[in-house]
């Protein structure tokens, strides 16, 4: 069994740049001295059961990453290819490249999740290896509301327990041949997903929840930034 790992970075990151004092997309921003898809790269890097990692970028954007990802000492592991116009379909030119076998392990991680641990990281390989499609969750820990919307707003139908919600994360994770086929299915029914977990469910495909962290945040808007510096930077002081 071989793990690969796919990190979709085409998208051009609009949320961060209608507050931030640059148009770069997002993933390639300054956290700490780095760009923020090197530390994805990295963490992924660091764990040994992965074999190779996928990154998907625009077209224009590839020589750049391809400079970068030999400049960090990552072109051992690191294979840049060319992403699409969505998520899906920058994986699906990802999963195309990468020659896996059905009961090989495919990770995908958000590119502007830096602070992902690689001991997160096996515990996803383990959960895939036992169920066949794992994610990282956190608990909610907000009371949620399901709402209506109407003109004048939003209607409060119901109030859901928290102990039924989890707020998706990445890695997510999937056997090769579930998630090739689950891709193939959705193309084929024009169907987008929100997630690749959420292509894999319309399968009827089981997925595993692995216990996710408040530090392994997303960073879509210019405050999410600041936060995941001042992560960094207590991580560093351990």
């Amino acid at each position: 069994m071989q793990v690969f790992v796919i990190i979709p970075a085409a998208g051009l990151g609009t949320r961060m740049a209608a507050g931030h004092s640059t148009s770069s997309p997002k993933q390639f921003l300054d956290l700490d001295g780095l760009p923020i898809l090197i530390y994805s790269l990295r963490a992924f890097a660091q764990v040994p059961e992965v074999k190779s990692i996928y990154v998907a970028v625009r077209k224009s954007e590839m020589p750049r990453v391809e400079a970068q990802v030999g400049s960090y000492g990552l072109a051992e592991k690191v294979w840049v290819v060319e992403g699409g116009d969505s998520r899906q379909e920058s994986v699906a030119n990802a999963l195309q490249a990468l020659k896996c076998e059905d009961d090989d392990i495919v990770l995908v991680h958000d590119a502007v999740r830096p602070l992902i641990d690689p001991a997160t990281i096996s515990r996803t390989i383990d959960a895939v290896a036992k169920h066949g499609a794992a994610i990282v969750g956190l608990p909610a820990v907000d009371t949620i509301k399901q709402v209506e919307r109407t003109a004048d707003g939003a209607i409060i139908t119901a109030t859901i327990p928290r102990e039924y919600i989890v707020q998706a994360q990445t890695p997510q994770g999937f056997r090769c041949g579930l998630l090739k086929r689950a891709f193939a299915e959705a193309a084929a029914d024009g169907f987008t997903g929100t997630d690749e977990a959420s292509i894999v469910e319309r399968s009827g495909v089981s997925v595993a929840v692995v216990a996710g962290s408040a530090t392994n945040l997303k960073i879509t808007q210019p405050g999410d930034l600041e936060l995941a510096g001042f992560y960094l930077s207590q991580r560093t002081k351990r």
